[in-house]
């Protein structure tokens, strides 16, 4: 039996490190390192709050191709159900993202393949409804099952479940209201600063969660290094990461939102969600890849555990 049934993108990432700070066109770029990774908000959501001790199941469709089969295998190796992720029957190939980090920022490139074939007859509802809750992620990047993305979401409530939604970035920068009225069926929303402010359609990022917490139960904020907002009615909550060494903060956003859903799921009040995402999100900048520091749990569990000791929070979700 499953926990959390997550629909979204299955890819790997390809991300060079090192390279310089101006790209210049039609020069040959040296990179200094490389990771080969698995990719897609999606699915680094599910294998690290597998991970976490939460029953994970992923609907989501591939290319018949190595990529697709690695991206599936990555995810089962950490007891996520990949029995719902189907195979293209065409030539359609499987996502790719290519990852340039920079100083501050990086360079995303993304290939989407098959995300932008699944559609809502892909989806198995009673499989769906097995579950205690629904996660889907990159809102924007599933042209095809995005019109029925409010039916998907609607039938999830109507079968008592929670619900959860991160948008990541919309690539045509439109950031169209039909995600508005999916909102409204939303237990807990994961935007970041900027993706806030873009889909409130406003500068001020208060004023942003004024709007968002109308429509959401739920708006967790992310915001990198900075103190992460958690607006409930008329209730806010806002809390600092522990302090690493980045590593590499690609999946960090995802990481958090399964921390937080790996606590809500367990009965934890809204502060100590925040607490532990927060926790989770900083572990995985340690290593390279948005997995990559996650698939050595018992570290893993020391980490978290420390931290949560440190924070005097009480019991640890890992625990119970």
């Amino acid at each position: 039996m499953i926990e959390v049934c997550v629909v979204g993108e299955l890819n790997l990432d390809l991300i060079l490190y090192g390279l310089p700070k101006d790209l210049l066109l039609d020069r040959e770029h040296l990179a200094s390192g490389l990771a080969f990774t698995l990719g897609s908000s999606s699915a680094i959501f599910a294998h690290n709050l597998c991970v976490l001790g939460t029953r994970v199941g992923f609907i989501s469709k591939i290319g018949n191709d190595p990529l697709g089969k690695m991206a599936a295998e990555r995810l089962s190796a950490v007891g996520v159900d990949i029995s719902r992720v189907k195979t293209a029957s065409g030539k359609s190939a499987t996502g790719l993202t290519v990852v340039l980090p920079q100083t501050q920022h990086r360079y995303i490139l993304t290939y989407p393949g098959t995300m932008f074939e699944m559609q809502y007859s892909d989806i198995d509802m009673d499989y769906v409804r097995t579950a205690r809750h629904l996660h889907l992620s990159s809102f924007y990047l599933h042209r095809a099952l995005r019109p029925r993305i409010l039916n998907l979401f609607r039938q999830a409530k109507e079968a008592g479940l929670t619900t959860s939604l991160d948008t990541n970035d919309d690539p045509e920068n439109l950031w169209d209201r039909d995600l508005l009225e999916v909102l409204k069926y939303v237990d807990v929303f994961f935007p970041n600063d900027r993706e806030a402010k873009k889909i409130a359609r406003t500068e001020d990022l208060a004023q942003a969660l004024n709007i968002l917490g109308g429509l959401a139960k739920v708006v967790v904020v992310k915001r990198g290094s900075g103190s992460a907002i958690c607006r409930s009615g008329s209730e806010q909550w806002s809390l600092a990461p522990p302090a690493v060494k980045v590593v590499d903060d690609v999946g960090a956003g995802d990481t958090f939102d399964a921390g937080f859903i790996h606590s809500f799921l367990r009965g934890a009040t809204l502060e100590n969600c925040l607490a532990f995402a927060n926790i989770a999100a900083a572990y995985s900048v340690t290593k390279q890849g948005g997995t990559e520091a996650f698939r050595e749990r018992s570290q893993l569990a020391s980490y978290m555990r420390q931290q949560w000791n440190l924070a005097a929070r009480g019991t640890l979700p890992l625990e119970s």
